[in-house]
């Protein structure tokens, strides 16, 4: 993760949306012919990365929990405004209250803004509807979002954020429901490319967890899993035994269950503004993470409870607070991060025939984006077009 590969001096060409020729800036007059219409760059000493991968969100949404960070501060936990009709409930009465056009304007002026700070790929997830119809809703808005906001959207069927009111006495049957009625119809239509499940005392089991994702995978879904995020809930132990794509959170993650992500290849999420947001005394465990061979990626977790846009802003606390050096922290937001939502074949990596996805920073070095906590861009090109103001000048 320290190996960014890194090219000084250097020069890209974009054509048709991709990279189509990356090498020294002195060669790039003699294997670059410029179009008819083509301009040229010159980005005066500044950096370039690949367009930020953003691992793990909840965007799709309406409303706000402002109300909330009161209660946080008087030492309220997660849990307990959950129980008071906050936290995820609050969030769910919102989102199914809201017509389809308030969740597109509200979610899309959310990724219009992420966009702008360097993401190019995000991670959706579901969640914010907790039934069979209104799950499926939101799955069904993610392409327009995506063909709206011009951004690569990923989406992730999760509904099993938290159990429904109306099944607090019977659990296992909304999981029979997840099962039985929604993940099929998730499968069939392809709303999703991952399923995933909230495994925490007070949400999700790790047995009900188990037959979820079974079925998922069965239904050819991929598999994560919220893991040990506030209480040790045995979630990244079975992320590990499931072979899941990625376990996210992992806070409270134990360290004989760090060992078996490492071996079972399972990607940790690492949502390093989470922890802050929700003023939790520990960090994101990072360094021990990496040290022991789990690969890493970074997520900004966007949602009502942790409303973070910035991936700059994650880059930062990942090294500040996860204690990830600068050079793990970019690649854990690109090329790990595009491992952990199924896009590595597009995202993550500035290469010939990828998608011409980068972000521009008025910076000398990589390693300066997170040093200055909350780097702004200078432009973000997704496919070659710019997404954001840019102070970058074209010589014709």
């Amino acid at each position: 993760m320290e190996e960014l590969a890194i090219r000084r001096d250097a020069a890209l060409a974009v054509a048709d949306g991709r990279f189509a020729w990356v090498g020294r800036d002195r060669d790039a007059g003699r294997a670059v012919r410029l179009r008819r219409g083509g301009r040229v760059y010159d980005l005066e000493g500044g950096s370039i990365v690949p367009g930020f991968v953003d691992a793990h969100t909840h965007v799709l949404f309406a409303g706000s929990r402002s109300f909330e960070v009161g209660l946080k501060v008087r030492g309220a936990t997660y849990s307990e405004i959950a129980r008071r009709g906050g936290g995820i409930f609050a969030t769910v009465r919102s989102t199914r209250a809201a017509s389809d056009s308030t969740l597109l304007a509200e979610s899309g002026k959310r990724l219009e803004r992420m966009n702008a700070l360097g993401s190019t790929t995000v991670e959706v997830k579901s969640g914010y509807a907790l039934d069979h119809a209104g799950e499926l809703r939101l799955l069904r808005l993610v392409p327009t979002l995506a063909r709206r906001t011009g951004l690569d959207l990923v989406p992730t069927y999760l509904g099993a954020h938290a159990i429904p009111p109306r099944w607090a006495r019977n659990p296992d049957g909304y999981v029979r429901e997840i099962v039985d009625r929604t993940l099929p119809v998730v499968a069939r239509e392809r709303l999703a490319r991952f399923c995933d499940v909230f495994v925490e005392p007070g949400f999700f089991t790790v047995a009900q967890a188990t037959r979820i994702l079974r079925a998922a995978s069965e239904l050819g879904l991929g598999l994560k899993v919220h893991a040990d995020e506030f209480l040790w809930s045995g979630g990244a132990a079975l992320a590990a035994r499931l072979a899941a794509r990625s376990a996210d959170h992992l806070l409270s993650v134990r360290a004989s269950d760090i060992r078996s992500l490492a071996r079972a290849g399972v990607t940790a999420v690492l949502l390093p503004t989470t922890p802050f947001a929700s003023l939790h005394p520990d960090g994101s465990p990072g360094r021990a993470l990496v040290d022991a061979g789990v690969p890493v990626a970074l997520g900004s977790d966007c949602s009502p409870n942790s409303w973070v846009e910035s991936m700059p802003l994650v880059l930062a606390h990942a090294v500040y607070a996860a204690r990830l050096t600068p050079h793990e922290a970019i690649t854990a937001a690109t090329v790990n991060a595009a491992h952990a939502v199924g896009a590595a074949d597009r995202a993550g990596r500035i290469a010939v025939g990828r998608s011409a996805d980068f972000v521009v920073f008025d910076l000398p070095t990589v390693a300066e984006i997170p040093y200055r906590i909350g780097s702004i861009p200078a432009a973000v090109f997704r496919q070659g077009n710019a997404h954001s103001p840019s102070k970058v000048r074209p010589y014709i």
